[in-house]
């Protein structure tokens, strides 16, 4: 188990350093920079900027200054939030995005989970054909026009529910619904498919033929293996909605991290670009390393090598 786990960080850390390094390159082979929309400025005070921030420098240069810092911990300073750095900015930002997201993680696993059982607890009967139609529209529909459904019908027409920030807990429940839908939905699709595979093991056929209701063959012997597949996608969902949450926090108008990301984008923010990228890409490779050792405690049958 140590192996493997110390195995798992030093590849984690690999392609930790691999994202960065292509971030980097690929953000810098893009035309312009961050201070050339800047009309207000003129060319002198341009390359004092330029020249403060490293970017008059050649690009291998650049790169081996930002790499250097990075090993020590220091993600540089916001190119246009004058006098915040990038890692003030991600812990100030990051804790509201992480309630946003693991309060969607709970509402897809509590809700998606069940009714993938319900699903192929009553398969082909009416319950299952509306479980799999809700499944499919919630794969199907973007997260976007979820979120103008909500706010056009609760927010606007309704007004039962608030549509901007996160000052109370009524302005959580849309946005973590827009959040949580397409999880939800593909959690019980795969619950389902999972756990009607593991009925028609042998196993599960024995223990039908020894008198064990379906009722509990179902949730007592078959839910554990069937869950295998929901938790390896529970872990890079997580990730994935910890700082991808972007275009709902855009349409709640929610100050988290996914607003941040979007505007360093759009006003060419390098360094909150990189900042960014390589959390995000931390978070998925934290996920996943955490997710194969849980595997070892749900299955004992599975070698980790």
């Amino acid at each position: 188990m140590a192996k493997y786990a110390i195995k798992r960080i030093f590849l984690g850390l690999l392609t930790l350093f691999i994202v960065a390094t292509l971030t980097f390159f690929l953000m810098n082979a893009v035309p312009g920079g961050p201070f050339v929309a800047e009309k207000s400025i003129s060319p002198a005070a341009q390359a004092a900027l330029e020249a403060k921030y490293n970017l008059d420098k050649p690009i291998l240069e650049r790169y081996g200054i930002y790499m250097s810092d990075l090993m020590h911990g220091d993600m540089g300073p916001s190119l246009k939030q004058r006098g915040r750095d990038v890692s003030t900015i991600i812990s100030t930002k990051f804790p509201v995005s992480a309630r946003l997201a693991l309060w969607a993680v709970a509402v897809a696993v509590c809700v998606g989970i069940p009714i993938g059982c319900l699903a192929a607890y009553h398969r082909g009967k009416w319950a299952d054909n509306a479980i799999i139609f809700f499944a499919t529209c919630g794969i199907a529909v973007p997260s976007f026009v979820t979120s103008t459904i909500l706010i056009y019908s609760f927010g606007l027409k309704l007004g039962w529910l608030p549509t901007i920030g996160l000052s109370g807990p009524l302005n959580y429940i849309m946005p973590v619904t827009a959040l949580a839908f397409y999880p939800t939905a593909y959690i019980a699709r795969l619950m389902r498919s999972s756990l009607l595979d593991v009925m028609g093991q042998d196993y599960m056929r024995t223990a039908k033929a020894k008198g064990v209701s379906n009722f509990k063959t179902l949730f007592k012997h078959a839910l554990r293996n069937a869950i295998l597949p929901v938790v390896t996608y529970v872990g890079p969902m997580l990730a994935q909605l910890l700082t991808g949450s972007f275009v709902v926090e855009k349409i709640f108008t929610i100050p988290g991290l996914g607003k941040e990301f979007v505007s360093a984008i759009t006003n060419r923010d390098y360094t909150m670009i990189m900042g960014t990228t390589i959390f995000l890409a931390f978070l998925v490779i934290t996920a996943n390393v955490v997710v194969d050792i849980v595997y070892k405690f749900i299955d004992p049958r599975i070698k980790l090598k």
